[in-house]
């Protein structure tokens, strides 16, 4: 398993949060185990709470990531890790980041990962972790 860092915000200075491991169905975040999609939202890790898009779900084989979800906007840029890129991105969030100024990176979860490690200067991110 590869680790990587992303960075927490106090204030205008940056934390880094530790990305430990990550599996098929697993990460692993400053220590705690997640078997669940996760947000980080300016160095706090959260579960990614996808049921406002589960009605989109019929039009895409599998619940998408959309506007309707609280997405961690508060950035300059959101990496979006889509597992083994199984995870559709709706246009309305694509829509959204443009409208924010928030540059978008949808690759999948392993190089979400990586680019964390490498860029994790004012980066959100969400990080789908199975398929």
């Amino acid at each position: 398993m590869k680790t990587a860092e992303t960075v927490k915000p106090i204030g205008r200075t940056f934390v880094s949060c530790h990305i430990e491991a990550f599996s098929f169905g697993s990460i692993r975040i400053d220590g705690d185990t997640y078997e669940h999609d996760v947000l980080i939202d300016r160095g706090r890790v959260r579960k990614r709470k996808k049921k406002p898009s589960k009605k989109f779900r019929a039009n895409f084989g599998h619940t998408p990531l959309s506007t309707e979800e609280k997405l961690p906007w508060k950035c300059r840029r959101l990496v979006i890790g889509t597992g083994t890129g199984a995870l559709p991105v709706m246009d309305d969030v694509k829509k959204e980041a443009k409208r924010r100024h928030v540059q978008l990176l949808i690759v999948p979860t392993g190089k979400a990962i990586e680019e964390l490690r490498q860029n994790p200067e004012d980066t959100n991110a969400i990080l789908h972790i199975t398929c």
